[in-house]
């Protein structure tokens, strides 16, 4: 009788580990689900004159700058990457809205001269597709 006792107790201890589980990983499966439906992804076209030349050094500290406002921020924004050339700095981003872009430009202190949401992407992958 201990046995079978100690087996349903084992049986029944797996099952609502097993459960427990699952609803942990359906929870955040739906808190991820909820946010990318929310988070549009955008491009950021930045003026900065010789942007190319700048040295690691100062692009270290403006990507710090950025990544200390966004913290502040909160998750309904995120950087992705930047894109330097010339005069331009190009960076996609994640947010809920354009007001949270222009939010961030004005807290870091740098330009957002056009911003565009990004509708979809393409790539050589596409074309397999």
């Amino acid at each position: 009788m201990k046995t079978i006792t100690n087996s349903v107790m084992l049986l029944a201890t797996f099952l609502f580990t097993a459960f427990v589980a699952k609803a942990q990983t359906t929870t955040a499966t739906n808190s991820q689900t909820t946010k990318s439906a929310t988070m549009k992804t955008y491009l950021i076209e930045r003026d900065i004159p010789d942007a190319g030349k700048l040295t690691p050094e100062q692009l270290k500290a403006i990507s710090q700058k950025s990544c200390s406002v966004l913290k502040d921020m909160g998750p309904q924004i995120e950087w992705l990457q930047s894109y330097v050339t010339g005069n331009k700095i190009y960076c996609v981003y994640r947010a809920e809205n354009e007001d949270l872009i222009r939010e961030h430009a004005k807290k870091g202190g740098f330009p957002a001269n056009v911003i565009t949401e990004i509708s979809t992407t393409i790539s050589p992958a596409t074309a397999k597709e």
